[in-house]
């Protein structure tokens, strides 16, 4: 039996994408979904060859959506190459996807700084301890050197590695997809034209 929803119509969505975002976000946080949220992340080289991963969502305000993670990773190098990304959250208990699309840029030191100093120092040591995407021999290479690295930042801070840092995408798109029967699915799309959203329905 298909799940029926109250119908996405475009004069009851928030003229704000990112209000709107809020809005479900919210939601899905009452339902149990737990913060920061998982959200997919998908790249791409300069010639199209694309890639995906999940990433958490570690904030987001007017500037853009940020995450953080090793600028030396697969996705590291693809976004110093093209910068550009989509984020993609899908919220099955509620039959609701949020595609977000622009360019992307990484945050500055000093905010990369700071979020790196409230984490768990054992993810602190994983950050020194993991070359992302990089071919190992083994699991035992990462266990050796985090040995390696509990010992040389014993009894004091764990600075943030070089080759660490966030990211922020500015939104240029949101497309906001809902479940309906018989995959009539309502999908509204927030662009942004010469600074103003605006919302377009698009078939489904």
């Amino acid at each position: 039996m298909e799940r029926t929803l109250p119908p996405l119509r475009e004069g009851e969505v928030d003229p704000d994408p990112l209000a709107q975002f809020r809005v479900w976000l919210d939601e899905e946080v009452r339902a149990g979904l737990r913060l920061p949220a998982p959200m997919l992340l998908g790249t791409a080289t300069p010639a199209g060859r694309p890639s995906a991963r999940t990433v958490l969502l570690n904030g987001f305000d007017a500037r853009g959506f940020a995450f953080f993670t090793n600028y030396e990773s697969r996705k590291g190098r693809e976004l110093a190459e093209n910068p550009r990304a989509v984020l993609l959250f899908v919220w099955a208990g509620h039959a609701r996807q949020v595609c977000i699309e622009g360019p992307i840029a990484k945050l500055s030191a000093a905010e990369s700084d700071e979020y790196f100093r409230g984490r768990p120092r054992d993810s602190q040591l994983g950050a020194w301890a993991s070359r992302q995407s990089a071919v190992i021999s083994g699991r035992e290479v990462l266990d050796e050197r985090v040995r390696e690295l509990e010992e040389r930042f014993r009894d004091r801070p764990i600075p943030r590695p070089p080759y660490w840092g966030g990211y922020q995408l500015t939104p240029e798109t949101f497309e906001f997809w809902q479940g309906r029967p018989n995959r009539l699915h309502d999908r509204l799309r927030y662009r942004l034209l010469e600074g103003r959203w605006r919302i377009e329905r698009l078939s489904p």
